[in-house]
């Protein structure tokens, strides 16, 4: 899921819209545009983005990680999905963009029902992938209009306060960390690439690259990554396009000869120097001008999805470990925050934004924390009831009693990422509360403990977390499980569960969220979010896999309704709870091991 507070007050923000509206239409008119496509996105097509890229977020105030804006003369609109409903209607200037529903009518839909015959809509071919601006033209054709490439973006030309391009630093990530040296995985890569008959391939994640190169970064909020291209050949050597500003000797050493720095003006030349070669790209991520200048160079192009993703997805014994020993630190500052917020909620005196400061607060006393690993959801009564939830200012709500307050927040360490959901009571919960937590719980517990056989795909498990709520009518809309990465981003794919088909099977490594929900609108919502590892089971004829429950901190046992659960589930519960006991008691502090003793009881 999509995952602390915005310093910044929303209405200040949205009195900005009409005059950098017009500011941008001026400059349209200047290039002979009638319109501009502006997506959330920057070259890397990352759901992260540096300053630099919030192009979006500077033209129409909203600050979600998703979203796009289409500009005509006369008109405008933004797109988000429901996660975003209400965020957008208190950031933007509804005056000057009219927000739409993404899903239903995305910016496709609305160029093919909104332009004119005739008129240019420009588009920047560097944030755009290739499959998403073939959409995107035939739109544009439906009404008779034109999409026309930019050479440079025209927000560039009209944000005068634009900040710089980002410069963090690329550090090695050690052996120690990575459990695989730089030079195996390339090589390994390398492989692949042959086997689809390409001399090399073209990487524009940098989740890849940081990955396949065993670097760490500081160029995006909350994931660790250096941003660049990279090409890699056939036989592992590897040309890493980065500003020189982030490089040092020490980087330098850590790549070795077999890896060229060169700048990043120089990777659109490098393309062009692709001619007559066999060129892999994958057409779902890298940008639209690169399969441009790859086509027009004279490229023979392999369409392949990006060779890393796999490989990065299913991690090594040192990688799980390593994941292992963050959600241990990370939990023990989340049981603080709990045993904080039991004693101070019912005062009534917190807020959302104080609550998700506080828990913040412990994570960083752990020492141990790089970053937060998404913007926390600390959501309150009816708030709780929105997915992804996002405070600010003028959202923000107190914490009431008798009400139910969600907390999804994670932690980057340079060992792990970690991503964890609590849903507490403040008070006493009502019995249809608790019966929905109970559901939600026994979901999660069937994904837990389920064991499948190799090459199972995560669509086929996800009826098993639903099962629970389908037997009282009930559902959720969002997805029960997302990957996540080991110091990278808390969102990895290609692994997933979920209603959608992904047919990737979910193989030893994997590391995946199990967080079923419920959601009843205007009143309350309840998640119960655990990482876990895809694992190989023993003892079976056939090859098995099962699932290890990585995440440590209690489930509030208040929102628990015993009787709804089986001798087994009800096994599983206090296991886990006993667990998370013995792996916490010594590293918390003595006033909050006798409320985790309490919280963790046996039912």
């Amino acid at each position: 899921m999509d995952k602390t507070f915005q310093s910044y007050d929303d209405q200040s923000e949205a009195a900005n819209c009409a005059p950098r509206l017009h500011a941008l239409r001026g400059e349209l008119a200047k290039r002979g545009l009638d319109g501009f496509i502006v997506p959330r996105a920057d070259e890397h097509q990352g759901e992260y983005v540096p300053k630099r890229a919030e192009r979006l977020a500077w033209l129409t105030a909203f600050t979600g990680s998703a979203g796009a804006a289409v500009v005509l003369a006369d008109r405008a609109a933004i797109f988000v999905d429901g996660r975003y409903t209400l965020q957008v209607r208190q950031q933007t200037d509804a005056a000057q963009f009219d927000p739409r529903d993404i899903t239903s009518e995305g910016p496709a839909v609305w160029i093919a029902a909104n332009a004119s015959k005739g008129q240019k809509i420009g588009y920047d071919p560097w944030l755009h992938t290739a499959a998403a601006v073939d959409g995107l033209k035939a739109a544009a054709a439906k009404a008779g209009a034109e999409l026309v490439a930019c050479d440079t973006n025209p927000i560039d030309a009209v944000w005068k306060d634009q900040p710089e391009a980002p410069a963090a630093k690329a550090v090695p990530h050690g052996i120690a960390l990575a459990g695989e040296t730089s030079e195996a995985k390339r090589l390994r890569i390398a492989e692949e690439i042959k086997a689809k008959g390409a001399d090399a391939a073209v990487l524009t994640m940098p989740d890849s690259i940081c990955w396949l190169l065993n670097i760490r970064g500081g160029d995006t909020p909350h994931t660790p990554f250096a941003l660049a291209f990279a090409i890699l050949g056939a036989d592992g050597a590897t040309d890493l396009f980065i500003d020189g500003r982030k490089t040092s000797p020490e980087l330098v050493q850590h790549l070795g000869n077999s890896v060229r720095l060169r700048p990043p003006s120089g990777f659109a030349p490098a393309l062009d120097g692709l001619r007559d070669k066999t060129v892999a790209a994958d057409p779902a991520t890298a940008a639209a001008a690169i399969f441009d200048r790859l086509e027009k160079a004279g490229a023979r192009l392999v369409q392949m999805p990006d060779p890393c993703q796999l490989a990065k997805a299913c991690k090594n014994s040192v990688e799980v470990e390593g994941m292992r020993k963050a959600h241990i630190r990370d939990g023990a500052a989340l049981t603080k925050f709990l045993a904080w917020f039991a004693g101070e909620a019912p005062k009534q005196q917190l807020t959302e934004i104080s609550a998700s400061e506080k828990l913040e607060g412990f994570r960083k006393a752990s020492g141990a924390l790089a970053d937060l690993s998404f913007d926390s959801i600390s959501a309150a009564s009816e708030h709780a009831a929105i997915p992804h939830y996002r405070v600010t200012r003028s959202s923000n709500l107190p914490i009431l009693k008798d009400r139910i307050y969600l907390i999804d927040s994670g932690g980057q360490y340079p060992d792990g990422t970690t991503d964890v959901t609590r849903t507490l009571i403040v008070g006493a919960p009502t019995a249809e509360m608790k019966d929905r937590f109970t559901r939600v719980l026994k979901g999660h517990i069937a994904l837990a403990t389920v064991k499948f056989p190799e090459g199972t795909t995560g669509m086929a498990l996800d009826a098993f977390a639903r099962r629970p709520l389908w037997d009282a009518g009930l559902d959720y809309d969002h997805g029960t499980g997302h990957g996540v990465g080991c110091y990278l981003s808390v969102h990895e794919g290609p692994q997933n569960i979920s209603k959608r088909h992904v047919p990737q099977a979910l193989m030893p490594g994997m590391v995946i969220s199990n967080e079923p929900g419920f959601y009843k609108a205007g009143e309350y919502g309840i998640r119960i979010e655990n990482l876990i590892v895809v694992q190989e089971a023993p003892g079976s004829d056939r090859r098995m896999m099962e699932f290890e429950t990585i995440t440590l901190a209690p489930i509030d046992l208040d929102l628990v309704e015993p009787s709804l659960l089986t001798p087994e589930e009800r096994d599983w519960l206090n296991a886990y709870h006993a667990r998370v006991r013995e792996a916490l008691s010594h590293l918390v502090d003595g006033e909050t091991r006798p409320w985790l003793e309490h919280a963790t009881r046996g039912i």
